[in-house]
């Protein structure tokens, strides 16, 4: 019973003094004190958005394009240009039935040059049959179509990208002739190509590169049979489980192919987005340094200006704790409104750049044309919830502070 009472009078006491603010020189630290923690809350949030935003868009595009695993003759020298193999009916079998596995699709690359009387470009074919998996590029494609294909003739039609397209000064429904080296090494064999639609990924590394066309004139080109192919490109339900399902399609492949994860393929852009965590980790560690001072600070100075309070209750019998607990529950309400704040701005202002995209990125640099944000709820209950525990930490100090203070000395004071 005397634990409720005393709970009431701490609350009651804390309503008061407090309550009265509005004209001393504490209420200005309070302010500054609210506004930094909603900030500095609002900024650790927004940039753990980026972050994530950031990695899955790139990342999602780098499988998309590529796949999420690929199988490939195993070979000393890794090109562009695969050696052939022939995938038989059980390593078909076996991949389309495993545990994960979304797609199967045949691939075959052949390194080209496209040639018009303004300019020329270097690209690479990349044929594909009528079995291939669109539904990523099919968001990426800006004008036209993607090209048909069917199993019994070779079709002319071609997906080339906007890059390529304003080198070349290309448009849609115009010829396109493009040039290759024969299976021979030395004459140069000539294809007529028609652009059916223009893509666009914003990865200058494939944009600028890769021409999508019909397997067969690649097959021909190279001097192939009909069922050699240099790559299987396997696609999954679940990207966490690549790496996993990459090792266990490796195992389980014969002796002369090998299986690469998107990872492992493209391990240049993926440390690179690993690297972008340490601009994040700077920021929030910058952050938690300036909150963490600014609640030791504020709280100083409220112990200081009410240290003739403090006398006062302690002269009339209050305890420490009694006193501490008053501290507390202000200290807490003010760190309640800073992080209501914090998470209203963060997720205002993240709610603004998805719909609207207001930010804008040179696409050339950052392989995306805006800034792109996505909420992982699990991070951001661990920032609130690291924020709580760093002010329970900064506690400590002020908690000090009043179980010194005198009651002779601070009535003095006042």
């Amino acid at each position: 019973m005397n634990s409720i009472s005393d709970m009431r009078i701490e609350r009651f006491i804390a309503s008061r003094i407090f309550s009265s603010d509005k004209d001393n020189i504490s209420a200005t630290v309070i302010r500054i004190a609210l506004l930094s923690v909603a900030l500095g809350i609002a900024v650790m949030l927004i940039s753990i958005a980026v972050l994530v935003g950031f990695k899955q868009q790139i990342r999602d595009k780098v499988i998309g394009f590529a796949a999420h695993i690929q199988i490939e003759k195993l070979t000393v020298h890794q090109t562009v240009e695969n050696p052939p193999f022939v995938p038989d009916s059980a390593l078909w079998t076996s991949l389309e039935s495993m545990t994960g596995v979304v797609s199967v699709q045949k691939v075959a690359n052949k390194g080209g040059i496209i040639r018009t009387d303004e300019a020329i470009q270097g690209v690479v074919l990349k044929g594909i049959d009528t079995h291939y998996d669109w539904s990523y590029l099919q968001d990426w494609i800006i004008d036209g179509r993607a090209p048909q294909f069917n199993d019994t003739t070779s079709s002319d039609e071609v997906l080339i990208s906007k890059h390529i397209a304003d080198k070349l000064m290309l448009q849609i429904g115009d010829p396109m002739r493009m040039w290759f080296v024969g299976s021979n090494g030395h004459q140069a064999r000539g294809r007529r190509f028609s652009i059916t639609g223009i893509y666009q990924t914003g990865l200058v590394e494939f944009d600028e590169l890769y021409v999508f066309g019909d397997i067969k004139h690649v097959q021909r080109l190279n001097g192939w049979q009909d069922n050699e192919i240099s790559s299987i490109e396997v696609k999954i339900d679940d990207i966490s489980r690549t790496q996993e399902i990459a090792d266990r399609i490796y195992f389980s492949l014969p002796v002369d192919l090998a299986a690469y994860s998107a990872y492992e393929s493209y391990p240049q852009i993926f440390d690179w987005l690993n690297l972008q965590d340490v601009n994040v980790i700077v920021i929030l560690i910058l952050m938690v340094c300036v909150s963490g001072i600014t609640m030791i600070s504020t709280l100083l100075i409220l112990i200081i200006e009410k240290t003739p309070l403090i006398g006062l209750l302690k002269a009339m019998g209050a305890r420490n704790r009694t006193i501490r607990s008053i501290f507390f529950r202000h200290s807490l309400r003010l760190l309640g409104k800073g992080l209501i704040t914090g998470n209203i701005i963060a997720l205002l202002l993240i709610w603004l750049q998805h719909s609207f995209g207001i930010l804008k990125l040179p696409a050339e640099s950052y392989y995306l044309s805006e800034v792109p944000v996505a909420i992982a709820w699990l991070d951001f209950l661990l920032v609130n919830a690291g924020a709580v525990l760093l002010w329970m930490a900064s506690f400590t100090i002020p908690v000090a502070v009043v179980n010194k203070i005198s009651p002779t000395r601070s009535i003095k004071f006042n």
